[in-house]
């Protein structure tokens, strides 16, 4: 079978098919020159019908109950008459490169509702929690009509900063008992954050749970808001007894609320453009580098793998080499 054209691709995703989105995000994300091509074609041309989602981004420590709060959230907003999108990040591994992208199995409805769309990405080795392509994906889940994109990353690290760049409001998603809860989370990630929230809030976890929100209540006042003017809160949840569901989704309308107040929400998306533009120049920068170096490159390389040659000396020789 043909491969759709660029013209097949946009009037797919503007028509909110699935599987169009879908196999338009596989074209995104490929590195080959012929898809790039394509890609940025069809990009473009999408670009003016986005914008108009609301995108929250969602971070936690493993097994806090990340995928179980977003299907339990996400069900809830398909109630209400929402399209919902979520984009999750799998780690890839380090050794060879693949990722298990089990994110659909635990959401259910998500995955198979035909108003939601659940995208498994691998982060391929990209910092900040998020895949290379993550915002060009949710660019296109906006163009397809997509009212809320929620994107998961892929855990709490302290480079896990790079999703702040794309999302209207970000969430971090704690649970009490796991060691301690204060030193168990990066500095840098606590002053990005929105809300937080303490998940399985339930049986006899619940007051282990209150008692972290108490503790976390007390905390957040001291550290700067990444929002000025907002109050960060913490409050308790349980994506499996769907308790605090209505209390949270109050909370990002609230939010919503507030950033189209005095241009916020304006001010924001203004200051994402720049951030795409420079991490697109960056990634350009070093390609062309990469290339212009030729063999100069990976030479040096093997000669730091092989310990010939001092890292910062490697480098001096190879700007020199390619000024």
């Amino acid at each position: 079978m043909a491969a759709p054209s660029a013209a097949d691709y946009i009037q797919g995703v503007l028509a909110g098919d699935r599987n169009i989105l879908a196999r338009a995000i596989t074209l995104i994300e490929s590195q080959a020159p012929a898809h790039q091509a394509k890609a940025s074609e069809v990009l473009q041309a999408l670009l003016p019908q986005t914008g108009k989602a609301l995108r929250i981004g969602v971070s936690g420590l493993p097994g806090a109950g990340k995928s179980s709060l977003i299907e339990s959230l996400g069900s809830l907003l398909l109630d209400q008459g929402y399209r919902v999108a979520v984009l999750a990040v799998d780690p890839s591994s380090t050794r060879r490169g693949g990722s298990i992208l089990g994110d659909k199995t635990r959401m259910p409805r998500l995955a198979t509702d035909p108003q939601a769309f659940v995208r498994p990405s691998p982060n391929s080795g990209a910092l900040g929690g998020v895949a290379r392509k993550t915002r060009e994906t949710l660019l296109l889940c906006e163009a397809a009509g997509f009212e809320i994109v929620i994107v998961e990353t892929v855990g709490v690290g302290q480079s896990e900063i790079q999703i702040r760049e794309m999302v209207d409001f970000y969430l971090l998603v704690m649970i009490a008992g796991a060691g301690d809860d204060l030193q168990g989370i990066k500095r840098g990630v606590m002053e990005m954050l929105d809300a937080l929230v303490i998940n399985k809030a339930d049986g006899d976890n619940l007051k282990r749970a209150q008692a972290a929100c108490r503790d976390f209540r007390g905390t957040l006042p001291f550290l700067e808001a990444y929002t000025p003017g907002w109050e960060v809160p913490a409050l308790c949840v349980s994506a499996l007894e769907k308790t605090g569901l209505d209390t949270l989704w109050q909370l990002i309308l609230d939010f919503q609320d507030f950033m189209q107040q005095e241009q916020r929400l304006i001010h924001l998306r203004q200051q994402q453009q720049v951030y795409w533009f420079e991490s697109l120049l960056k990634e350009a920068l070093w390609n062309r580098f990469q290339a212009e170096a030729g063999t100069k490159y990976q030479d040096l390389r093997q000669a730091v793998h092989r310990a010939e040659i001092e890292p910062y000396l490697a480098v001096s020789d190879l700007l020199k080499h390619s000024s």
